[in-house]
C-alpha cells in the first residue's frame, strides 16, 4: 500500500483507505408489477437497497440480469437468482440482452441519472425494456470541505463521485487519479493521466496503488 494517502470516494469504504462518501442516495418506491417481467436488469448495488421497500414476494421468483459481480453479491444477499453477470459495462448488458428473443419482457431498475445508454440501444434494435428510477443521488456534504494532500492518490468508483469532486475541488498535476472503469474514466479531463482499474472493483482500483 501506498505511504501517501490513498483517498476513496464511493458510498462504500474500504480498509487502508480514507473514505469519503461522495454521493447522498434516496430512495423511492414507483409502482411496479413485477409479474408483467420475465427477468430484471440491475447495474448497482444500490438497487438490493431500493427492493427492500417492496414485499419480497413480488419479486424473489424473478432472474435478475448483473452488470456486475458486485450488484449480483448485493442481490444475492436478498436471496435473488441471478439470470447472468456482465463485466461491468453497458456494452456487455446489451450484447447479453439482444441474445434472448424480442419476446423476453425486461424491467431495468435503475438511478434518475445513468452513465450508459445501453437500454436505448437494445430497444433501437427491437427489444422490451421498460424503465423504473428508484433511486437517486445528490452530492454529498462530505464533498465541500475536502483537506486533500497535494501528492494523495485518489481513487473514484462513479463519474458522479468525480463530478461531485470537481464542483468543489480540483485536479493536481501531483495526484494519482484511479478510476474504476472506462466510463469514469470519460468524466477526468484528457490532459490528466488515470488509471483505469482492470475490473470494476474497488480491490481491482487499489491494485494499482
Amino acid at each position: 500500500m501506498s505511504k501517501t494517502p490513498v483517498y476513496l470516494f464511493s458510498t462504500s469504504s474500504y480498509p487502508n483507505t480514507i473514505h469519503i462518501n461522495s454521493l447522498q442516495i434516496t430512495f423511492l418506491k414507483p409502482k411496479i408489477n413485477f409479474e408483467e417481467y420475465d427477468y430484471i436488469i440491475v447495474t448497482s448495488k444500490q438497487i438490493s437497497h431500493a427492493l427492500q421497500a417492496y414485499d419480497k414476494k413480488q419479486y424473489i421468483e424473478k432472474k435478475f440480469l448483473c452488470i456486475s459481480q458486485q450488484s449480483a453479491n448485493s442481490l444475492k444477499s436478498l436471496g435473488c437468482d441471478i439470470l447472468t453477470t456482465g463485466e461491468g459495462y453497458g456494452d456487455d448488458l446489451s450484447r447479453i440482452i439482444q441474445s434472448y428473443s424480442k419476446e423476453t419482457r425486461w424491467l431495468y431498475l435503475r438511478a434518475k441519472e445513468v452513465a450508459s445508454n445501453f437500454r436505448d440501444n437494445c430497444v433501437e434494435n427491437g427489444y422490451s425494456i421498460d424503465e423504473k428510477i428508484v433511486y437517486e443521488s445528490q452530492c454529498s456534504p462530505e464533498m465541500n470541505n475536502l483537506d486533500i494532500q497535494e501528492n494523495a492518490t485518489l481513487i473514484f468508483t462513479s463519474p458522479s463521485s468525480i463530478r461531485c469532486f470537481l464542483l468543489t475541488n480540483s485536479f493536481t498535476k501531483n495526484h494519482k487519479i484511479i478510476v474504476i472503469g472506462k466510463t469514469t474514466a470519460k468524466v477526468v479531463d484528457s490532459k490528466f493521466n488515470c488509471m483505469v482499474s482492470k475490473t470494476t472493483t474497488i480491490k481491482s482500483c487499489l491494485d494499482l496503488v
